[in-house]
């Protein structure tokens, strides 16, 4: 009887690590299973079946704001990389003293036209407070920090995991967010999305 205990015990111990390791390799739950309509655009995407495997730099963007000008590098950082994997995920929110657009058409039109904007941008969304939407509450949660301000950095590493974050001031070409970026490209890029 006392050996069946322990044999229970020891299989019970087992399937915990087992599952462990599996919600490992899917990464961390929830944080992109989420749908978003890009920027003035219809149909959703599926973030983890565009672009899960993929190094991510998630930013909650405002195109009335001080640091609206780092949109140029982020643009530059997102063409430098996206051919190892990359990408940069713009949300656009007029959490902050309401420093971006009410219509998603304009907020396209600026970026396009006054910076060069090529990366994802995505539906115009609340990222502080509770009307923050499922990811920007996961985010906060993985890190501690929710957004302080416009232009607040996510890394997101092949795994699904958040990696770091940055507040605002801290420019996109920063070189601790270039390093960060080059040191997540390197983890091995998983090929089922």
């Amino acid at each position: 009887m006392h050996l069946s205990l322990i044999l229970v015990a020891c299989v019970a111990g087992l399937l915990a690590t087992a599952t462990a390791v599996a919600q490992s390799a899917q990464g961390a739950p929830g944080l992109l299973d989420h749908r978003f309509r890009p920027l003035a655009g219809r149909e959703a995407v599926d973030l983890r079946a565009t672009y899960g495997g993929d190094v991510l730099l998630i930013v909650n963007t405002a195109s009335k704001c001080g640091f609206t000008p780092q949109f140029e590098a982020l643009e530059g950082l997102h063409a430098r990389y996206r051919g190892q994997g990359f990408a940069v995920l713009g949300f656009p929110s007029g959490d902050f003293k309401e420093q971006e657009f009410e219509d998603e058409q304009a907020i396209q039109e600026f970026c396009t036209l006054t910076y060069g904007v090529k990366f994802p941008m995505f539906q115009k969304v609340h990222v502080v407070g509770p009307e923050a939407v499922p990811l920007y509450r996961a985010l906060a949660t993985a890190t501690g920090q929710a957004p302080q301000w416009n232009f607040h950095k996510y890394l997101v590493g092949r795994d699904g995991r958040v990696l770091a974050q940055w507040d605002s001031r801290t420019k996109p070409d920063d070189p601790r967010i270039v390093a960060a970026i080059e040191r997540a490209l390197r983890a091995p890029r998983r090929t089922a999305r």
